[in-house]
């Protein structure tokens, strides 16, 4: 039995790839800062907590400097959107402190546990393929997320360890719940877990979903950016 290490597993995607994989066959060690949530998923069969918070280096190297896994999701994060009125540089530290540097602490205290045959696997979002209205703080801290996990991908192949990043579109989840936009081709937790983890077991090297939506947008990526300018100015008066 492979055992799946997951952050962010007290809610949405994480939470919905806990219980799939726990259905599925695999160990699952859940990781998040919320007890009584925890105590919840860990009812379930196959699953073990593990409570600390990313943002926090000491607690997270403490919790993940002995763990065994096989499968290493780091998918904690959160998201606020700017303001220009009100343009708060604090916001940004709260979003990069979870999104980011969150995984620069698991990925600190999981490097000397990671071996040859290993997957890491690192959450971003489409959102940083294209300049969305209001989305300085998020769309930034997962377009470094993803430079940082292809970056590592290139270090870790002489270890043996496959490094993947997964890039969600929009998601029914607590985080979305508050989004007072259209979300197109929005899915449920349920249906992008089954994606995450379809895609993890083909060791696929980027996991896109939903797959239309990510060909859409990974196809305005590629345009020239005047023309990725003229959309996103047609998406901001939409909203």
């Amino acid at each position: 039995m492979k055992t799946l290490l997951i952050t962010g597993a007290t809610s949405g995607i994480g939470k919905a790839l806990a219980l799939h994989a726990a259905d599925s066959g695999y160990a699952v060690i859940a990781c998040g800062r919320n007890k009584e949530a925890l105590d919840a998923i860990s009812s379930h069969r196959n699953i073990t907590p593990c409570q600390f918070d990313v943002s926090n280096q000491d607690e997270t190297h403490q919790a993940l400097e002995s763990a065994k896994f096989d499968i290493a999701v780091l998918n904690a994060g959160t998201c606020e959107y700017v303001d220009l009125d009100a343009f708060e540089p604090d916001m940004f530290r709260r979003v990069f402190e979870p999104n980011f540097f969150g995984v620069v602490n698991c990925v600190n205290a999981l490097l000397p546990q990671l071996q040859s045959g290993n997957q890491l696997v690192i959450v971003d979002s489409m959102a940083r393929l294209l300049p969305f209205t209001r989305s300085q703080a998020y769309g930034a801290s997962k377009a470094a997320l993803h430079y940082f996990t292809k970056s590592l991908e290139v270090d870790m192949h002489h270890r043996g360890v496959h490094v993947q990043s997964v890039s969600p579109g929009f998601v029914e989840t607590p985080l979305t719940d508050k989004n007072d936009f259209e979300m197109p081709m929005k899915i449920t937790a349920e249906e992008a877990a089954k994606s995450m983890l379809r895609g993890i077991e083909k060791n696929s090297r980027t996991i896109y979903f939903p797959r239309t939506f990510g060909w859409i947008l990974r196809l305005m990526h590629i345009l020239p950016d005047g023309i990725q300018k003229r959309l996103s100015l047609g998406l901001r008066k939409q909203q």
